[in-house]
């Protein structure tokens, strides 16, 4: 028992230290100050973080900042290469060419150019393009996974919302997005909500990462559901607050094999054209209560939800 809550506790503070980052990415993170955000000593913390995550402190700050820059730079075209950089941390122009070559293989406008190609073609043939989210509805065992036509980009009605932060307990998920994350929502998330009796609550389904771009066995999602102020975790569970603010929203109706077509057009077509930029807060799909769900057809209702400043 003492081993499982000694491990529980390293998990609690790394995933408070990863949250830091991907919220400062435009900041200088230090070693020292990253340490004390997961209270271990700046000498062990290193090591720690290695053998936690199977990559360097270093590797994974530049990985999550070139791999949030790729993403900007295909759904935000209007916003220059070095703005882009600055957002995620790069103090130059130069230093942000050279990192994102190694990485990616080509220049940041060639990528920029490449993947406008690859999702106008999607956008035309839209039976190829794969699920970019596949986040779980109810508890059934759905297959996420190829995306359908849904015409999304002649329906989607977005709205720009206000919200006011909301306090969820959540259970992580790492490697590929799709029918695994249903089994997740399903086999192991469900029971533990039943028996800490948070059945009947908002839930959200938050990727941390774009699998277009970051290898699957990396890609980590958070299964959800919003708690009181006091409620406190166990098991595998922790908490976190999703940020208030402004974020762009539209309500999704489909299936599961449907919603990756929805995530697309809402950052190929409607941020592009919105006046509105990301930030670093996460992106969600939430659940409300009320959300209607049709377990013949495995139908449902949700709110696709960025976060946006002005750009």
């Amino acid at each position: 028992m003492a081993r499982r809550s000694s491990r529980i506790e390293y998990e609690k503070r790394m995933h408070r230290v990863l949250e830091h980052i991907d919220r400062h990415l435009d900041e200088t993170l230090e070693l020292d100050a990253l340490a004390e955000v997961a209270y271990f000593s700046s000498f062990h913390f290193h090591r720690l973080f290695l053998a936690w995550m199977g990559e360097t402190l270093g590797d994974y700050l530049r990985r999550r900042r070139l791999e949030v820059a790729a993403l900007r730079l295909v759904v935000q075209p209007r916003v220059p290469v070095l703005s882009v950089a600055l957002s995620v941390g790069f103090g130059s122009t130069e230093a942000f060419a050279r990192a994102f070559k190694t990485r990616f293989g080509c220049t940041a406008t060639a990528w920029r150019e490449q993947e406008a190609q690859r999702r106008a073609q999607q956008r035309s043939n839209p039976d190829q393009s794969i699920s970019k989210r596949g986040q779980a509805t109810r508890f059934e065992n759905e297959d996420h996974g190829l995306s359908r036509h849904t015409s999304m980009e002649n329906t989607m009605k977005v709205k720009v919302i206000e919200r006011q932060p909301a306090k969820v307990a959540y259970m992580r998920h790492v490697g590929p997005y799709g029918k695994s994350i249903s089994e997740f929502w399903m086999n192991v998330v469900a029971p533990w909500m039943e028996a800490n009796d948070l059945l009947g609550r908002p839930r959200y389904g938050i990727s941390h990462d774009d699998p277009s771009i970051t290898a699957p066995e990396q890609c980590r999602y958070d299964a959800c559901v919003e708690v009181q102020e006091d409620f406190v975790a166990s098991g595998n569970a922790h908490t976190t607050t999703i940020p208030g603010g402004k974020y762009a929203s539209t309500r999704f109706r489909g299936t599961g094999a449907e919603i990756g077509e929805a995530w697309t057009a809402l950052m190929r077509d409607w941020l592009p054209e919105s006046g509105m930029q990301l930030d670093a807060r996460p992106f969600f799909e939430y659940y409300p209560v009320d959300a209607n769900y049709d377990s013949k057809t495995g139908a449902f209702e949700c709110d696709i939800v960025i976060p946006v400043i002005p750009l």
